[in-house]
C-alpha cells in the first residue's frame, strides 16, 4: 500500500469543492436541524465510506447503473423527507409528542439511506473513480472520504447553529422546503439527464 500525500490532497481538494454546493450537503444541513447531529454525521459518513469504497474499487460499475432510476429514487427519498418535515411543523404538540426521528439507529438509518441513495452516480463518486484510476486507490480513498465527511460535518455544525437561533417550526419548514426543492431537482434530472 503506497500513500501519496499529493494524491490525497488532490482528492481532498477536488471532492471538497465539488461537494460543497451538492444536494447532499443541504440534506445533511436539514437533517442536522431536526435530528441529533452526531448520529446524522455517523450515518452520512458511513454512506460516504461505502460510496468511496465502491468508487475506488469498482468505478466501472457506475456506467452499468441506469442513471434515471437512481435519480428517481433520490427524488422520492427527498420528497419523503420534505413530507416528514413539513407535516411535523404545524403545531407545538408535534414537537413535544416526539414525532421527530430520534435514537441512534433511526437517525443513522435515515441519514445513511438519504446519502447512500442520492450519491449514486454523483459527480463526487465519478470524480473519485477517475482519480483512483490515475492517482492510486488508497490515496484517493483517504482524500475523498476526508473531504466528504468534512463537508457533512460543516453542514451539521451550521444546522445546529441555525437551530439554536431560529424557532424549530421555522427551521423545520425551511428544511422541508429545501428537501422539496431537492426532490424536484432530482426529479428534473430524471427527465433532463
Amino acid at each position: 500500500m503506497h500513500l501519496d500525500p499529493l494524491a490525497i490532497l488532490t482528492a481532498f481538494g477536488l471532492i471538497f469543492l465539488a461537494e460543497l454546493p451538492d444536494k447532499t450537503m443541504f440534506a445533511s444541513l436539514a437533517m442536522g436541524t431536526r435530528m441529533r447531529p452526531l448520529y446524522v454525521w455517523i450515518g452520512t459518513s458511513t454512506a460516504f465510506l461505502a460510496h468511496v469504497a465502491i468508487a475506488v474499487g469498482a468505478g466501472s460499475l457506475l456506467g452499468l447503473l441506469p442513471g434515471w432510476s437512481v435519480k428517481l429514487v433520490s427524488a422520492l427519498m427527498f420528497g419523503f423527507g420534505a413530507f416528514m418535515l413539513l407535516r411535523g411543523g404545524g403545531d407545538d404538540e408535534a414537537d413535544e409528542g416526539g414525532r421527530a426521528v430520534s435514537g441512534f439507529w433511526p437517525v443513522f438509518s435515515t441519514a445513511f439511506m438519504a446519502v447512500f441513495i442520492s450519491e449514486w452516480g454523483d459527480l463526487t463518486q465519478i470524480t473519485t473513480a477517475n482519480l483512483a484510476a490515475t492517482n492510486g486507490t488508497w490515496s484517493t480513498a483517504i482524500g475523498s472520504f476526508a473531504a466528504l465527511t468534512t463537508v457533512s460535518a460543516l453542514a451539521l455544525i451550521a444546522g445546529r447553529f441555525i437551530a439554536k437561533r431560529v424557532p424549530l417550526k421555522i427551521v423545520q419548514r425551511i428544511g422541508g422546503v429545501c428537501m422539496a426543492g431537492l426532490a424536484i431537482w432530482s426529479l428534473t434530472e430524471v427527465f433532463t439527464g
